[in-house]
């Protein structure tokens, strides 16, 4: 039986360029580094970066993201450090909660979120998705 999710890995075609986003620039704590990767984590969160000079830096098409919680409290200065640090947004916010979508140094599509899934199942029971059911 599953218990959770472990860990994600990003390939990433510049491994200090990548540590430094997500260490200096989202501040997650960095765990280890090597030839060709590096550990980073938040509290939940395993993240294995991965060299692979081949991998293409577009983003993909679809809408396929990684979302981090941010506090409320803490939303306004993480977003102005982004934009300020130049990093490309990918969509505008559509859904409950406040919510920045940007890309890191790879196209890899990320979202900065405040809130959580009981905040979501509460505000689309207010207003359902088309067909949405709930379930106990």
């Amino acid at each position: 039986m599953l218990t959770g999710l472990n860990h994600l890995t990003l390939a990433v075609t510049d491994l200090p360029r990548s540590v430094s986003f997500y260490h200096d620039l989202l501040q997650l704590r960095l765990d280890a580094t090597w030839d060709n990767g590096a550990y980073l984590s938040l509290p939940g969160l395993w993240l294995c970066l991965c060299l692979d000079p081949l991998r293409p830096s577009v983003p993909a098409a679809e809408y396929t993201h990684f979302a981090f919680t941010v506090g409320a409290s803490d939303f306004a200065a993480l977003v102005q450090r982004l934009r300020a640090a130049g990093v490309a947004e990918w969509r505008d916010n559509r859904s409950e909660g406040a919510s920045f979508y940007f890309l890191d140094p790879d196209g890899h599509k990320l979202e900065a979120h405040v809130g959580d899934l009981a905040s979501r199942l509460q505000a689309c029971r207010a207003k359902p998705y088309a067909g949405m059911q709930f379930y106990p």
